[in-house]
């Protein structure tokens, strides 16, 4: 059974419903452990995320980490914009997508190098790709994350479980590129959330609200779906080292958006006490979401409840929302569009323009030009 199913992953074929998060393939070097099926025969993986800060650095204010084009660089302070580190890597040179400086010729002309096309010219390693795939590991191996472990501390990396290809009602399991935008976001300005309530709609595999609990007082991460809470709940307690410096509390707790009442039935595993709920009304400042905007219905849904909570507050509330606009060439356009962006980015417009005497909001763009505290691809995008 092992190794039909490790042939499986090898050659894995995708439905025409099946979604696919490409985040793990910009990481061609590491591996993603097989743990075990979830409840509806998906195989679960192990990941490990580099972190290019420690929980010192986090509690101290000590300097921290950058990646700028690809490659790691120090930078004096995470609440800096690193302006200045960024315009120092272009007077040294001009760098491409890939962090590698352009070679130009006496006239100024790029130098293109090709890749090679003789076996024996591949020897150069300055030369080689990486193969762009992940390593598939089944359970029983993680003595192969031995290597992986001994080049980062135990406050380097975070590690979450999720999985690699769903059907669209459950790509909450899989991680997504702007939750990545959202806690480098965090990072960046955690002496804003330091010390918050905080409300996470959509949380998914619960990396953003890991990061936030890192920084925050206490984080309600909220999705639907046991297995899928059940999944958040696991990656909380295996990163719980992140929040500990800081004494953070992240509760996962059920939250769906197509109903206009907060679940507190006691049988149900994840619902919400009555002081829950008081606490969250109470205190709560901060309301986040990362890439929960791929469906009309539920973008709609979403808004709802976002307005339903924030006019039970007893403060008011910053509200973050990150994602990835996702281009597609549809037949009915004969364009290429990006019908869910602008369906809520219409939403959106319609919540800023709302006059019903009760509620005020007001939308402001957060450019994506701070510091990257987290490795993976930062598209433009997101």
């Amino acid at each position: 059974m092992a190794d039909l199913a490790e042939e499986e992953m090898d050659n894995p074929t995708f439905r025409s419903d099946t979604v696919l998060s490409d985040v793990h393939l910009h990481c061609p070097s590491k591996r993603h452990l097989m743990v075990r099926l979830n409840a509806v025969g998906q195989p679960v993986f192990l990941s490990y995320f580099k972190l290019l800060w420690s929980t010192e650095d986090l509690t101290s204010g000590k300097h921290v980490r950058e990646i700028t084009a690809g490659k790691e660089q120090q930078s004096r302070s995470g609440d800096e914009l690193c302006d200045k580190d960024r315009s120092n890597v272009k007077e040294e040179g001009e760098l491409n997508s890939e962090g590698v400086e352009a070679l130009l010729d006496d006239d100024g002309d790029l130098e293109v190098v090709r890749r090679p096309r003789s076996a024996s010219d591949l020897q150069a390693e300055d030369l080689l790709r990486d193969i762009v795939c992940p390593v598939i590991l089944m359970k029983g191996k993680e003595d192969a994350f031995e290597d992986e472990e001994q080049e980062c501390t135990y406050s380097d990396v975070v590690k979450i479980e999720h999985t690699m290809a769903t059907p669209l009602e459950d790509v909450g399991k899989q991680v997504w590129r702007a939750a990545f935008l959202l806690a480098d976001h965090i990072l960046f300005q955690r002496d804003t959330f330091r010390g918050c309530c905080v409300l996470e709609l959509g949380g998914g595999t619960g990396i953003t609200s890991i990061i936030m609990g890192a920084v925050a007082k206490r984080v309600y991460c909220t999705d639907v779906g046991e297995d899928l809470l059940a999944m958040c709940e696991q990656n909380v307690a295996l990163n719980k080292h992140l929040m500990e410096p800081g004494g953070g509390e992240i509760k996962v707790k059920e939250l769906d958006w197509l109903k206009d009442e907060f679940c507190t039935d006691p049988e149900a595993p994840y619902s919400w006490s009555e002081e829950e709920i008081a606490d969250l009304l109470d205190h709560c400042s901060v309301i986040m979401a990362a890439d929960v905007f791929y469906d009309d219905d539920l973008t709609d849904a979403l808004f709802r409840t976002l307005y339903r909570i924030t006019n039970n507050l007893r403060n008011s509330c910053t509200v973050y929302l990150a994602l990835e606009k996702r281009l597609n060439f549809t037949l009915r356009h004969m364009d290429i569009t990006c019908e869910a962006y602008s369906h809520f980015r219409n939403t959106l417009n319609d919540l800023e323009n709302l006059q019903d005497g009760k509620m005020k909001y007001t939308v402001e763009h957060i450019k994506p030009d701070f510091c990257q505290f987290l490795v993976y691809e930062r598209i433009e995008q997101l």
